[in-house]
């Protein structure tokens, strides 16, 4: 008999761990894979489309490439879970299982700030990076603002990307020196884990005259000022935010939060519910909300149903991860850290260079073949 097991979301967690049930026990499994998008898209491939790099169709893999041994791939938009029963109702139907993965992500509560549907723009889903792809060609003169709106975030590194891209693109124009650019950070370092890359970057901003705002955080705009929470103000012409993160509602309702995200054992990312996990940034697992550490979760619990099913040994977590950063001028920069290593959180941080771009691409293309088949 068959293991019935329903993951929802087809993010890194999601992608990984299907992957690696399929390869492991394709014979003795029946997962349902289950996404309301038609497709994936790398965190980081958005700040290329954003910045003219890639197209935005290229950045796009489509989830009916998924054709793997005892996968079902559903497009479809989950309307409650419960994690009781493990059942979970769609648009579509009703799925019951043995096990229940949740693997949703983050969502963002645009809503929550004043003024930035309004008066911003926000680059962190893809429609929001599609819209600011076609403003930049019109900005040409005057005070742009990379803020962070609040905490936690995904992708710690993206923010800092934003603003060194930006200074990228706005040179590649030519209006450079007809635009400010400042970089708004809640945190006393651009990476408070890793104080080498920390230094690195603010080297970066200083050499490229980006204004660096540590501390602060963006409270609100107008259209012609950003108000941060100490009540210091700051007029812009345009804003690249970060919004708002907050669970997706159908998470929110299930009973499975505590203090706004999904409690899990960090060992083995269980839930207080049996036969449940949740992995990524919907979960507080212990580590950064990032693509890599959603995707050592699913290793994680991949290894779990496949020890629990074949009788090995499961893989404990370890929150290791890494993220490539963006220094631009054809320069990427690794940094490399250990969030549940004792006592403290331990980091290796490797200098921008051209070789590390050929790693991330590596990185990028690696994963395309493995989830999706495509070269």
């Amino acid at each position: 008999m068959k293991t019935k097991i329903l993951v929802l979301g087809a993010g890194f967690g999601g992608l990984e761990l299907t992957s690696m049930l399929s390869e492991a026990v394709e014979d003795r499994l029946d997962l349902t894979l289950i996404d309301k998008s038609d497709s994936f898209v790398f965190g980081f491939s958005k700040l290329d489309a954003m910045f003219h790099r890639e197209s935005p169709d290229g950045i796009r893999l489509p989830y009916k490439n998924i054709l793997k041994p005892g996968v079902q791939f559903v497009q479809d938009t989950i309307t409650s879970i419960d994690p009781v029963a493990k059942r979970v109702t769609t648009s579509g139907g009703v799925y019951e299982a043995d096990l229940l993965v949740i693997a949703l992500g983050a969502d963002y509560d645009f809503a929550a700030t004043t003024g930035l549907v309004e008066h911003g723009n926000e680059f962190y889903s893809v429609p929001g990076a599609m819209r600011i792809r076609d403003i930049l060609p019109t900005f040409t003169k005057g005070h742009a603002v990379v803020g962070v709106i609040g905490t936690p975030y995904k992708c710690p590194p993206a923010p800092t990307e934003a603003a060194l891209m930006l200074h990228d693109y706005l040179t590649q124009q030519g209006v450079r020196d007809a635009c400010q650019i400042s970089f708004v950070t809640p945190f006393a370092s651009p990476i408070p884990p890793s104080p080498e890359t920390s230094k690195a970057l603010v080297a970066a901003f200083g050499e490229r005259g980006i204004n660096y705002i540590p501390n602060k955080c963006v409270q609100s705009l107008d259209g012609k000022t950003i108000c941060l929470d100490d009540g210091a103000t700051i007029p812009y012409d345009l804003f690249l935010g970060v919004p708002k993160h907050c669970a997706p509602a159908v998470i929110a309702q299930s009973g499975l939060t505590e203090k706004g995200w999904i409690p899990v054992d960090p060992t083995n990312l269980k839930t207080k519910f049996p036969g449940v996990y949740a992995i990524g940034d919907c979960a507080s697992q212990g580590t950064p909300k990032a693509g890599v550490f959603a995707e050592g979760a699913g290793r994680v619990v991949a290894s779990s149903i496949i020890a629990e099913l074949t009788g090995g040994e499961a893989e404990p977590h370890r929150g290791k991860g890494l993220c490539y950063i963006e220094f631009g001028a054809g320069q990427i920069g690794k940094v490399e850290v250990d969030f549940l290593s004792q006592p403290e959180v331990r980091s290796t941080y490797h200098g921008a260079s051209a070789d590390l771009v050929a790693e991330k691409k590596l990185f990028g293309s690696s994963r395309r073949k493995r989830w999706f088949g495509m070269d």
